[in-house]
């Protein structure tokens, strides 16, 4: 049976917090319902699906009607994030004058935060932009190879360059998503991949978020991961990246994990997994590696020894799944 669709309500509004400038400040986020990413309609990234919150049958005037929904929530939080299962600056999914009717609503935000696809970020596009205004680009991996093959990202490096040059021109701040183990990589190649892609980001933004893969429905990598080729990262590559990453970026580099802690996002075990969540959550904030001081458990003998047995027997496939009990562990 298929769901039904409420064309003129959000597909979901929550409060949070983030940073604006160096301050920790009250953050309102709303996802749109759209039409959905032109990307997804055509190839589509493995990993991704936001396109379950869309549909073709979303006009300006069911925008409109989620724009009002979204207003009876807001109360003046300072940051304001816009979300759709696309881009915001694609006009064929949000349309420009609705754009307009957004940025007029939000009036007493400082700050409003939204997504776009790299493409659509240009010198033409940004030109009448709210001056309140960030954008987020998901990059994902600075690899090409791991784009094309790996994320089927549907545009390279270069464009993003050219993305976040036109954002630089235009005195608009750049935060930069990054995906922590796509598809087809080890964990240690994973962990490799994300470290040097945040040296790279890092030069173009004001923030970087790495994004751990969550198994989403639908998708290439929930395929993978029903038949055990895919595991979602270990929780200890999400520190390890940051730790290292931190050292290498200047800019504020963050982690808010989806399904953090479930069988289908970045996790350890029943442990472990809280602590280490809070500590990647302290760390977002306040930028200080000594936040992963002290973290232990027993199950990080188990990551370090499955990060060498993924290579030596050269798959990517969750090893411990098949082969956990035949493991040996140092225990030192």
């Amino acid at each position: 049976m298929s769901r039904t669709i409420d064309l003129k309500r959000p597909a979901a509004i929550w409060k949070e917090q983030d940073v604006i400038e160096g301050r920790r400040v009250d953050t309102f986020v709303t996802i749109f319902l759209t039409t959905g990413c032109w990307w997804s309609s055509k190839k589509g990234c493995l990993m991704c699906g936001y396109n379950i919150d869309s549909t073709p049958r979303v006009t300006e005037e069911h925008l409109r009607a989620q724009l009002s929904r979204a207003m009876e929530r807001y109360k003046g939080e300072a940051m304001v994030k816009i979300y759709t299962s696309g881009s915001f600056l694609d006009e064929r999914e949000i349309p420009t004058s609705f754009r307009d009717e957004v940025f007029n609503s939000f009036d007493e935000a400082e700050r409003i935060l939204f997504e776009s696809r790299a493409e659509f970020v240009t010198p033409a596009t940004l030109k009448d932009i709210d001056h309140r205004s960030q954008v987020a680009i998901g990059l994902e991996s600075a690899d090409e190879r791991v784009l094309r093959k790996c994320i089927r990202k549907g545009f390279t490096v270069e464009d993003y360059n050219s993305a976040a040059n036109a954002l630089y021109d235009a005195d608009i701040p750049l935060r930069t998503y990054l995906l922590l183990k796509p598809p087809f990589l080890t964990e240690r190649a994973a962990v490799e991949d994300t470290v040097m892609s945040i040296a790279y980001a890092s030069r173009f933004s004001e923030s970087v978020s790495v994004n751990p893969t969550n198994v989403q429905k639908g998708t290439v990598v929930e395929s993978l991961f029903r038949r055990g080729d895919y595991r979602p990262p270990w929780l200890w590559s999400l520190v390890e990246v940051l730790r290292r990453g931190r050292a290498l970026s200047k800019c504020r580099l963050m982690s808010s994990p989806s399904g953090g802690g479930t069988m289908r996002g970045v996790h350890n075990c029943d442990a472990c997994d809280k602590n280490i969540l809070d500590a990647v959550q302290r760390f977002s904030f306040e930028q200080n590696v000594e936040e992963f001081d002290g973290l232990k458990c027993g199950c990080r003998e188990e990551w370090i020894a499955l990060m060498d047995v993924q290579g030596t027997m050269g798959t990517t496939v969750d090893v411990a799944r098949y082969l956990s009990s035949d493991l040996e562990f140092d225990q030192r």
